[in-house]
């Protein structure tokens, strides 16, 4: 083995120019790759964290049947106190979670007085709520950073509209489970700008001041969201979280609780997987142009070297060992500019980390492109452009090994 390595790579070296323009497109394919991959990750984990951490959570808990109905936000699925209790028990139990937020979700009316509108409202614990999603305070565009009872965070698209200002008294309006109705009147503490866009209808009020405004004797919560430890494990934390809620049934024997992830929560998932297919066709991408550029390199060594072939075969050089030779050479040119793509793909993102590039996220400004690619991705890349090599290597490796020696010798 070690002799037909040798070989293979003088075989190579005979031919420098072609050697070297096939090893610089191996090498740009994996550099490209690597690079969109890097760039587009650091979009998608600060996409994924704005949506997680400024209001929907790693995951949330909710009585089952009630994310099928929520955009009417009924108050006849919220969970009563015995489950929340349930609940509570197995996420504390849960050392994978770092925090926990039970919220009460409502529709109603704001009203300044002079006019009034709809809007939606979550009624939140502030401490809970500002540990489980950390960038809510954050969305506070005018006014204080702190939820108290008796007040509330006002979307900037009301505020705006009904021209609302921070320190104002504004009152909310709510139908509570039975039909009736009750009002309460509330100081504007703070405007609030939308993580979903200029559109959001969301605020926030102390979920005392919602308890209140529904007439709610005891707790009876909408949802409790779930801020994990570790991101990386959320979906292996959904499945233990969801095993031991799923012993929980209601009167008819069905599962109270439903668990889902932030996936299944937020429409801005469907751009994560595009971003996801789009670095896979850009691994297509990858592979055709290695395929084809070590295609061509190896067919065209095949033709130089019929005569060479046919000497090689005539004395005694058994067509596995022709095979192997061109095989290896396909791998050596795989594995030469995956080597050199990927260390040049290390330098070039620790590059783009030192020049510090920055863009605009939504109404964040000078976001900096934190471009970091990993390991097992950047391996997975070369496991890729090295096994195409040496299929791409087959087909003139096995014409090769085939050749009738005596034609060999006579083709000119």
């Amino acid at each position: 083995m070690a002799n037909l390595l040798k070989i293979a790579g003088r075989n190579l070296l005979r031919y420098k120019r072609r050697t070297f323009l096939t090893l610089c497109l191996i090498v740009v394919g994996v550099l490209f790759v690597a690079g969109f991959m890097a760039v587009t990750g650091s979009f998608k984990r600060i996409m994924i964290g704005q949506i997680t951490d400024s209001f929907v959570g790693h995951m949330q808990i909710h009585r089952k049947g009630y994310l099928a109905a929520m955009e009417t936000l009924p108050l006849t699925m919220n969970l009563v106190p015995q489950a929340i209790k349930t609940v509570e028990t197995v996420l504390n139990d849960t050392p994978e979670v770092e925090a926990y937020s039970p919220r009460v979700k409502f529709g109603g009316l704001f009203s300044n007085f002079t006019e009034s509108t709809n809007i939606r409202l979550s009624g939140v614990d502030p401490e809970k709520e500002a540990k489980t999603a950390p960038l809510l305070l954050s969305r506070i565009i005018e006014g204080e950073k702190v939820l108290t009872k008796g007040k509330i965070f006002v979307p900037e698209l009301l505020a705006r509209g009904m021209n609302v200002k921070v320190g104002d008294v504004a009152v909310v309006i709510a139908t509570n489970r039975d039909g009736s109705v009750n009002g309460k009147q509330l100081k504007v503490a703070g405007i609030l700008e939308s993580a979903t866009g200029p559109g959001g209808r969301d605020g926030y009020v102390h979920i005392e001041d919602a308890m209140e405004i529904l007439r709610m004797d005891e707790p009876e919560i909408s949802e409790i969201a779930v801020r994990l430890k570790d991101f990386e494990r959320l979906h292996e934390v959904h499945g233990m979280l969801e095993t031991r809620l799923s012993g929980e049934v209601n009167k008819q024997g069905k599962p109270l609780y439903e668990v889902h992830t932030w996936e299944s929560l937020s429409p801005f998932y469907n751009i994560a997987r595009m971003i996801d297919i789009m670095a896979l066709f850009i691994k297509i991408m990858l592979v055709a142009v290695v395929l084809i550029s070590i295609m061509n390199v190896m067919i065209m060594a095949v033709y130089e070297r019929v005569r060479e072939i046919g000497t090689i075969a005539a004395i005694g050089t058994l067509p596995g060992k022709i095979l192997s030779m061109f095989l290896l050479e396909g791998l050596l040119l795989g594995a030469i500019g995956a080597a050199i793509g990927s260390l040049i793909s290390i330098a070039m993102i620790y590059i783009i980390n030192l020049l510090r590039f920055t863009y605009d996220f939504g109404r964040q400004k000078d976001v900096i492109v934190s471009a970091t690619v990993n390991p097992q991705d950047l391996l997975m890349v070369a496991g890729i452009v090295i096994i195409v090599s040496v299929i791409a290597s087959l087909q003139p490796a096995l014409k090769a090994s085939r050749m009738d020696p005596i034609r060999a010798l006579g083709y000119v």
